[in-house]
């Protein structure tokens, strides 16, 4: 079998791209499958091809470059959408006589098959709108405002246009974004897949074996708590709120938080809270295991968040969780047993306490660690959710062709 995965981007840095890259190299190197990977940019990818193999060939991933150009994300984002199907109208002609499935995390095309969801923008313009209002932000920031107003407008117009289409297949990557799609879509037949890791390399060894190492690079003390944080958009995270329950804590806390955001935002919040010397912001690093083997603990109080990868990473590491409900993996969470579920993420109150209650009593928090730990190494595995992915694959191509 071969089919289309149309993505701008693959790398191991972001949940919803090292997902697919997952699944791409086993469903190649494990059920033969052969991938023709239609992106902007690829990193990190095993056997990855640059030419297209002959027909008959299985078990290959081969990239076909997709063109870009410069300026805002919008624009981008248009041109994308259009060279993308564009690249493959020409490449694919030369391939197959007969159509290919067309696989897509997300929106980017028109004429997808089967898309993978992670996440639906309906809901999570409902959360912002309140930030997009241009009153409430200084005029220096409308320009920005505007354009992910009108970015957000314009995908959730896609939105309705593809998830709605009972022709198309859809998977969720968690019961949240499912309800969701049945929420604002009326789709009742979308199939939860859930993201996974790996535990060979995200398991409580690893991570033991590298805190001294991973603490000491970061100039911290073996006596310091510190708490993580991993995610591009901080605000959707929940840092604001992760912030004001640090300040409240009367235990000395140390936060690291990891991402591609600003952290200028945040410096006249860490004056005010007194946090200055508290707060950590660190890049993004292929190397994440070494931010979890620095944590004692990972905290996600996201106000949005389709699943949450690093919940399950942290989770697998032995590390004790506090998930917001309104994240994904939240649904792997057992409260008090395997973390802590945080029921409102805007309560920086109860933030606080359930941080303090891992803080206090660090013998707790270890039996809550290694609960999850268990808990992922006997239920999670990119094996399930390949598998899962495939007959989803098998039954959207069979549905395609009725």
């Amino acid at each position: 079998m071969q089919i289309v995965v149309v993505s701008p981007f693959l790398d191991r840095y972001h949940g919803t791209e090292l997902c697919i890259i997952e699944q791409v190299e086993r469903l190649s190197s494990k059920h033969g499958w052969g991938i023709h990977l239609f992106s902007q940019h690829v990193e990190n990818i095993n056997g990855l091809l640059t030419e297209t193999p002959k027909s008959s060939a299985t078990g290959f991933i081969c990239w076909h470059k997709v063109s870009e150009i410069p300026g805002p994300h919008l624009l981008k984002f248009l041109w994308w959408f259009f060279a993308n199907r564009s690249a493959r109208k020409t490449t694919l002609k030369h391939v197959e006589d007969r159509s290919l499935l067309v696989y897509s995390p997300g929106i980017n095309c028109l004429d997808a098959n089967a898309i993978t969801v992670h996440i639906v923008f309906h809901e999570f313009y409902a959360r912002v709108r309140d930030e997009l209002t241009l009153f409430k932000v200084p005029v220096s920031r409308w320009p920005v405002t505007l354009h992910r107003r009108i970015y957000y407008k314009l995908t959730m117009a896609l939105e309705r246009r593809i998830y709605a289409n009972p022709k198309v297949r859809l998977a969720a990557v968690s019961k949240l974004v499912s309800a969701q799609l049945e929420k604002h879509f009326g789709r009742t037949d979308s199939v939860v897949i859930p993201n996974a890791v790996d535990t060979g390399i995200f398991n409580t060894e690893a991570r033991l074996a590298r805190r001294s190492v991973s603490r000491h690079s970061l100039k911290l003390h073996d006596s310091d708590f510190v708490v993580l944080l991993i995610g591009n958009d901080w605000k959707i995270k929940g840092l604001d709120q992760l912030l004001r329950a640090l300040a409240i804590i009367k235990i000395p806390i140390r936060l690291l938080v990891v991402g591609k955001d600003d952290p200028g935002l945040y410096r006249s919040a860490l004056r005010q809270l007194r946090l200055e010397d508290h707060v950590r912001f660190l890049a993004p690093s292929a190397d994440v295991l070494s931010f979890y083997a620095a944590a004692d603990a990972y905290v996600a109080p996201s106000l949005e968040d389709a699943f949450g990868l690093p919940i399950l990473e942290a989770m697998a590491c032995g590390l004790p969780v506090i998930a917001s409900v309104q994240a994904g993996a939240s649904e792997n969470v057992v409260d008090g047993t395997t973390g802590y579920l945080l029921r409102d993420p805007m309560n920086h109150a109860e933030l606080a306490d359930l941080i303090r209650r891992l803080a206090s009593d660090k013998l707790a928090a270890q039996k809550i660690g290694a609960a999850a730990a268990q808990f992922v190494k006997s239920s999670v595995s990119w094996d399930h959710n390949v598998s899962a992915t495939r007959e989803f694959l098998e039954n959207a191509l069979a549905s395609s062709q009725d």
